[in-house]
């Protein structure tokens, strides 16, 4: 028995009464496997009128894996999708060589308050694979293979463990599922993986020797481990192949500092032209945008009579 590599603490932020706390990218570690961002949002709790309005923005060169505990959020994206996430679903939005998408609160939801809980990450896409085409993917609850192992129910949401397969698309070798330990339970990790961490939600729980608090995220490289707990959990387990240095910047992440730099020119450019006939569009039916960090926003262009402001 022996314990985590690395312990990582995730650092907490309130955006306005929703609290984010950050994981992943970590000084000491910047990626698990593909894994190169980690957020777990909430637990809150929005009074009636109040919900998210995360605003347009880009990615290229990553997969974006949204899953909620409780709660629900609205995407929609330049491919034209519009899809409501709710818990125990999986919205697999891959980035390619750009998209751009907005998450929101729908209007029925945010009149009458709502609580919301989730995880979200970006995993890195593999380098012959990071100008792909845009695509996205929604899965609901009932599509993915839940069963119990080990005194754990769990919920694979990305790759293959314990004899199941989750049906999300997987561009690198990828593990990714969310355990409910119930009191007493032992559940030992998938072998076979570079990289593997395990993220302790709520609950107790301890990964061979070393107890975790909630919030905190222990690394194990090239090596399996063991999960406990007396009390009952709630984990994210994630991890697989080690594909490499990536850089990331804002919402962008790619194996090419200089390919950044093109998707931030290529941002400034969408929006100065109006979104149209330009590397990067609006979902339909959004005006609104989140520019690029210390640049001016200018006057979004007059929504058409077929596109109304959100």
């Amino acid at each position: 028995m022996s314990e985590p590599d690395i312990i990582i603490e995730g650092r907490k932020k309130d955006l306005g009464g929703f609290q984010v706390a950050r994981v992943l990218p970590f000084a000491k570690k910047r990626m698990v496997g593909p894994f190169v961002f980690f957020d777990e949002m909430g637990p809150a709790r929005f009074a009636p009128g109040n919900g998210i309005d995360v605003r347009p923005h880009p990615h290229i060169g990553l997969a974006t894996v949204t899953y909620l505990f409780e709660g629900a959020m609205h995407h929609a994206d330049s491919l034209g999708v519009s899809q409501e996430i709710l818990p125990g679903a999986v919205n697999l939005m891959i980035a390619g060589s750009g998209i751009t998408h907005s998450e929101r609160t729908d209007p029925e939801v945010r009149a009458r308050g709502f609580s919301l809980h989730g995880i979200q990450t970006w995993i890195a896409l593999p380098e012959a694979r990071e100008e792909d085409m845009a695509s996205f993917e929604h899965y609901s609850a009932d599509t993915l293979p839940v069963f119990v192992e080990g005194g754990a129910t769990i919920r694979l949401i990305i790759g293959s463990a314990y004899g199941h397969t989750a049906p999300t698309t997987m561009l690198s070798p990828t593990i990714y599922f969310h355990a409910d330990l119930a009191p007493g339970a032992s559940l030992n990790l998938p072998e076979g993986h570079d990289e593997l961490a395990v993220y302790l939600v709520s609950g107790d729980a301890s990964v061979d020797d070393t107890a975790l608090e909630p919030g905190q995220m222990g690394t194990l490289e090239g090596r399996s481990a063991n999960i406990t707990s007396q009390n009952g959990a709630r984990v994210m387990v994630l991890g697989g192949a080690v594909i490499g240095k990536r850089f990331i910047e804002w919402n962008f992440v790619s194996s090419s500092r200089e390919r950044i730099e093109r998707a931030k020119e290529d941002w400034r450019a969408s929006a100065a032209g109006g979104w149209t006939g330009t590397p990067f569009t609006l979902p339909p039916g959004e005006n609104e945008y989140i520019p690029l960090p210390g640049d001016d926003l200018p006057e979004p262009p007059a929504p058409s009579k077929d596109c109304p402001t959100t």
